[in-house]
């Protein structure tokens, strides 16, 4: 059979399969959001362009956590709620008007309509919520419930950035930001544990990943700490001691996960590669509440490094797994892989050793992030919106 063949739609299968199962659009609208955004984010800053994209820092950080980040986590769970309930999400005409939801949030941030845009783009992850809710509570699913809540907080947290914005409430627009960045940590620290070890155990024989409840119990009750610390407005050196505690039990269960035997697997090395960013942007932040480092870096390592890396390698490999194809990283992928990863580097080594080259080191980040996320969406187009190689839905 020719490798053509191969590809083409069994008998009754549609030929354009973007709207079967949830990563489908949403991986797709994701990347080539972010290498859009990010580019026009990075001339605005160099003062290239001659109207401001977003207005302000605070803007980039809801556009990428609501717009780009979101999308992913949306994509992801709607796709994995379907294996963890046995139960169907959101497929054709309901996935499609999710999708056009959150287009619809990334062009009112745009405009002067403020209101619209509030309700919009907190209606989004509220509708997600009660779209994952439905298998999983129709499964008895209560292991994964608290995703749903997460939905929910992200929801709230879009709200509240929204409505100070427009003057409604006196709570700081950043408090929304930063309760979206402790939920998207939440959400990585979680998932990344009961992921990477089992792709690691999976494709690399003898690794002997493993996870000790101790530590487990140390690394995700650190992050829910901080959020609890953000959320209570508590004194800068009472964070700076939960985020070091956090970085060092984030710090050993990364190490129990035994990365160096992945170094010959790059779909399982990139996972690895990426979690280390949590516990650097841990101890990022223990040094910015002593304003010994910027915030930013804090941020970035997070952002850049944690999300970003995390999400270029499960996108590239839920792509290929719900796809049917090969879970082996080609040269296309590893290139996503390399450009996301010195993406990070560049914005978190260069700000922190040569703060004067800082808005260099914004532009070239910039430009490995944007090539990185548009060589994804060009690459994967035709594996996103067609049908799986063995035929089967989804």
């Amino acid at each position: 059979m020719s490798h053509r063949q191969s590809q083409a739609p069994a008998a009754g299968q549609p030929r354009f399969a973007l709207w079967q199962l949830g990563f489908r659009p949403f991986y797709l609208l994701a990347s080539a959001f972010a290498a859009l955004s990010i580019g026009l984010w990075a001339v605005q800053s160099a003062g290239w362009l001659p109207l401001a994209y977003l207005q302000g820092p605070l803007w980039h950080a809801h556009e990428m956590l609501f717009g780009f980040m979101l999308a992913v986590i949306v994509g992801f769970l709607f796709t994995a709620g379907g294996n963890w309930s046995g139960r169907p999400t959101p497929t054709g005409l309901p996935l499609a008007a999710l999708a056009a939801l959150w287009v619809a949030g990334r062009i009112l941030v745009l405009t002067p309509f403020g209101w619209t845009a509030a309700l919009v783009n907190a209606a989004f992850p509220l509708a997600s919520a009660f779209a994952l809710a439905i298998p999983l509570v129709a499964a008895r699913n209560r292991r994964n419930y608290f995703f749903v809540g997460l939905l929910l907080l992200l929801s709230g947290a879009a709200l509240a950035f929204h409505l100070s914005a427009l003057g409604v409430i006196r709570v700081p627009a950043w408090i929304g930001i930063q309760l979206a960045l402790d939920i998207l940590l939440f959400i990585m620290a979680v998932m990344g544990g009961r992921v990477i070890p089992m792709f690691t155990n999976n494709a690399v024989s003898g690794a002997n990943a493993t996870r000790r409840p101790m530590v487990e119990r140390a690394a995700l009750g650190g992050v829910l700490a901080l959020l609890l610390i953000d959320v209570s407005g508590l004194p800068p050196t009472v964070a700076a001691a939960a985020a070091l505690a956090a970085a060092l039990a984030h710090f050993a269960r990364w190490l129990l996960w035994r990365p160096w035997k992945s170094l010959d697997n790059t779909l399982v090395l990139v996972l690895h590669l990426a979690y280390a960013w949590i516990p650097v942007h841990l101890a990022l932040r223990a040094l910015a509440s002593h304003g010994w480092v910027s915030p930013s870096l804090a941020t970035h390592a997070l952002t850049v490094g944690a999300a970003g890396g995390l999400i270029i390698g499960m996108m590239v490999r839920t792509a290929r797994g719900h796809t049917a194809r090969v879970l082996r990283a080609d040269q296309f992928d590893t290139a996503c892989f390399l450009l996301v990863l010195l993406a990070a580097l560049v914005r978190i080594l260069v700000p922190l050793f040569a703060p004067s080259q800082t808005i260099v080191a914004v532009l070239a980040s910039a430009a490995f992030w944007t090539w990185g996320f548009g060589l994804y969406a060009v690459r994967y187009w035709s594996v996103l919106t067609r049908p799986r190689l063995d035929g089967k839905p989804g």
